[in-house]
């Protein structure tokens, strides 16, 4: 999802360009903002277009990745109104994301076994398909 998110910046990218180098919708790009996802309130060109620097871009990259790691949208507010807040609050900061990185590793753990299963699944039918049967591969049966 995320793009080419260090192309030369000369004084700021217009909203268009951001979501093409984030991956993210305008009306994404505009979401973040009306839900205090940003750190900055984004200016505004002469012409009133949003105006993104590269902090912006990078805050939005990491706030995807929080987000494509099934981080709630509450919690990245959280996190951004700490950031916001400046210094003085990092060991906040700090629980937030490791209680994100313990549930980030249980999802991690629970796929793994997930795979595991569907691995042997795959065994299974792969050897039947090469030996040509069908013994031992589920198929429905008529409870008549």
């Amino acid at each position: 999802m995320i793009k080419d998110a260090k192309a030369a910046n000369d004084g700021g990218w217009p909203i268009g360009k951001v979501a093409e180098m984030t991956g993210l919708g305008i009306h994404a790009l505009r979401f973040f903002e009306r839900e205090g996802l940003l750190l900055r309130e984004i200016p505004r060109s002469g012409g009133g277009q949003r105006i993104y620097e590269q902090a912006d871009v990078d805050w939005l990259i990491l706030c995807c990745r929080l987000r494509e790691s099934g981080m709630p949208i509450a919690t990245i507010q959280r996190f951004a109104e700490l950031v916001r807040s400046g210094p003085g609050n990092e060991p906040d900061r700090l629980a937030l994301l490791q209680e994100h990185e313990r549930n980030v590793l249980a999802k991690i753990a629970d796929l793994t076994a997930n795979l595991e299963v569907i691995q042997n699944k795959v065994a299974v039918y792969a050897q039947h398909v090469r030996e040509g049967t069908a013994a031992g591969v589920w198929a429905p049966t008529s409870s008549q």
